[in-house]
């Protein structure tokens, strides 16, 4: 990592704006959990989009997670059908709340991919 992530208000500051070098480690480690979890990657992936909706996840969160959620072939529809079957849990707050933050993690991913466009046209 570069040396702006030895200043731990920094590395949060990045963290939560979605830094791709960030999110790149994050992504491994949850690719890691996976393989030491000894679920398939469909059920591993649909308890993770569970306990990001308890925890009221923030959207870089759900970024990594979509991204190793989306290499596993869970449809979006799979994710509603979480959010669905956790609402009478976690409540109807949570489940707009995560809503949101889905959306904003795919806002994330696309910026994310415009900014490597226009490096690669550069």
């Amino acid at each position: 990592m570069s040396n702006t992530m030895t200043d731990p208000n920094e590395t949060l500051r990045v963290l939560a704006e979605g830094n791709l070098n960030v999110l790149n480690t994050l992504m491994r480690m949850t690719e890691g959990s996976l393989e030491d979890s000894g679920l398939d990657p469909e059920t591993f992936m649909l308890v993770r989009i569970a306990a990001l909706t308890a925890l009221d996840a923030a959207p870089a969160s759900w970024l990594v997670n979509l991204k190793v959620g989306g290499n596993a072939g869970i449809p979006p529809e799979r994710i509603v059908g979480i959010l669905v079957a956790i609402a009478p849990v976690v409540g109807t707050a949570r489940i707009v709340s995560a809503a949101g933050s889905i959306v904003r993690a795919i806002g994330l991913a696309d910026t994310f991919t415009e900014d490597i466009a226009t490096k690669a046209d550069s």
